[in-house]
């Protein structure tokens, strides 16, 4: 079993950044791909961004160039720097993490762009 917390998420103004982080737990051995989606209200779970366990990345469109994916495999740790932010960002972004074809998943953390 593989626990994930998501924390950095919160009000900020358009134009402002954020910086969420994802802390994985439990058995956390060959965890390969991690990656963030998000929720806005009345939508689907869409993905944001993924990055592979040897750095790999891949972005949705609509954040490329302002986002950025990173993780720190000593720490057990995947990060989203989002700059930029648009009142369209505004969702609940999860934490995902692969381990032997198995998906596990943060509960969230709620960001809001808003003046």
């Amino acid at each position: 079993q593989v626990q994930l917390v998501e924390s950095g998420g919160g009000l900020v103004q358009p134009g402002g950044s954020l910086r969420l982080s994802c802390a994985a737990s439990g058995s956390i051995f060959s965890i390969t791909d991690m990656g963030w989606y998000r929720q806005a209200p009345g939508k689907q779970r869409e993905l944001v961004a993924t990055i592979s366990r040897g750095g790999r990345t891949n972005y949705a469109d609509f954040v490329k160039g302002r986002f950025t994916i990173s993780r720190d495999n000593a720490k057990n740790t995947a990060y989203l720097q989002m700059n930029s932010l648009k009142p369209e960002d505004t969702a609940v972004y999860y934490c995902n993490a692969y381990q032997y074809g198995i998906a596990y998943w943060g509960k969230g953390t709620l960001v809001t762009v808003s003046s």
